[in-house]
């Protein structure tokens, strides 16, 4: 609300310098949430744009200045074995999982106005999902790669509002036990109402319609007070045949699965599947794993220290253009009017400490599928590191 105000009293201090020559130079950063639909999305770019010019906005998103999130692009296009199978003649779907521990701590009265979609899903995880399903850009020029971005975006299968029920799902944690301390329930923290319907967690099933990635289901889940603090991509391969080995006396085997973690221990994992040793034929899923701290004896540097360090630069690649947020917003504000207009007087609840309600994985188990995370146990320091 604060925004477009600092941002007319900076162009009337006369520190909105719109030249790319001028010096000194101004530009301004925005944490998000960048709006809270789509209307508001573009009143707001709006508002900015008639002090300072695209070039001078960095809408920031931390998650973007992760190394991990960095290094798909290099994951992805500086590795030959990858991109041939990376469409859905050989991916059988994708997961992208945003899950905390903590509840909404102090933050209960803005969070009850805005939820986990606004709040995490409309930013932070579109990210990801475009980064995963992008084209190549042309260049690894800042445009060059948001218009990739972008397009991801504007193929999603739009969804009506009347159906934003069948293919979401939404919920609220109740009294429970995280990290073996009791807590309270998400109507009894502070500053929300004791009737909220403002979900906590939210699991969702999309599309991308386009060529590589025609009838793949994204499914999405990211809520509080779950079991454990973790983000991670899954890029679940299809089965094979069902000879040689995934027959009845075999199998089924366990599908190959890619796991991307962008925090904590962040790193990628490949399940396959080995023989294990002995005169049987006995076969075991295994996983191969890279870890960040472990091949580089430290972890990745803080995100908002790299994403400041290149909005003073005057390198915007990590940062969201303004059709993108809008682009995210539009697909997702249907979904929004469908949900706040369901007569529900209370969303499905789940104990603290639980991964969430029933309904999300009737979700995805009425597609055969299930949801899956790789965890990584914490890597030990050694005695001289703190």
């Amino acid at each position: 609300d604060v925004v477009p105000e600092i941002v007319r009293q900076i162009k009337h201090a006369d520190l909105a310098r719109r030249g790319l020559q001028e010096s000194p130079w101004s530009r301004i950063i925005v944490e998000k949430p960048f709006g809270h639909d789509l209307a508001s999305a573009r009143e707001l770019n709006t508002q900015i744009s008639d002090v300072f010019k695209e070039h001078q906005i960095y809408r920031i998103d931390h998650y973007l200045g992760k190394e991990t999130v960095q290094n798909l692009l290099v994951f992805r296009f500086a590795n030959a074995i990858f991109e041939p199978i990376w469409n859905h003649h050989f991916v059988d779907h994708v997961q992208i999982a945003v899950t905390e521990t903590l509840g909404v701590e102090k933050r209960g009265g803005l969070y009850d106005r805005s939820g986990a979609i606004r709040d995490m899903v409309q930013n932070h995880m579109m990210h990801l999902l475009s980064l995963i399903a992008m084209e190549s850009p042309i260049s690894l020029d800042a445009d060059a790669i948001r218009d990739e971005k972008v397009k991801v975006l504007q193929s999603l299968r739009s969804l009506p509002p009347e159906c934003a029920g069948q293919y979401v799902v939404r919920g609220q944690y109740a009294a429970g036990v995280t990290n073996g301390y009791k807590v309270a329930g998400y109507q009894e923290e502070p500053g929300v109402s004791p009737d909220s319907t403002t979900e906590t967690f939210v699991a969702l099933k999309l599309f991308v319609d386009n060529w590589r990635w025609a009838n793949v289901p994204f499914y999405l889940r990211t809520g509080k007070r779950l079991p454990v603090r973790i983000t991670e991509i899954g890029i679940h391969f299809k089965s094979i045949p069902q000879v040689l080995f995934n027959t009845e006396r075999l199998g089924p085997m366990t599908p190959n699965v890619l796991t991307i973690r962008i925090q904590p221990n962040e790193g990628i994992s490949m399940q396959f599947q080995v023989k294990v040793p002995g005169p049987q034929m006995k076969i075991q899923s295994y996983k191969m794993d890279f870890a960040y701290h472990d091949s580089f004896g430290k972890s990745p540097p803080d995100a908002y220290e790299r994403l400041l360090l290149e909005a003073a630069a005057g390198d915007s690649t990590l940062f969201a253009r303004n059709d993108e947020v809008e682009a995210a917003w539009a697909y997702l504000t249907p979904i929004l009017c469908g949900c706040s207009h369901q007569e529900i007087t209370k969303l499905p609840q789940y104990p603290a400490g639980s991964w969430g309600p029933q309904e999300a994985d009737e979700l995805i188990e009425a597609d055969g599928r299930k949801w899956y995370l790789t965890r990584r146990q914490r890597p030990k320091l050694k005695e001289n590191q703190s």
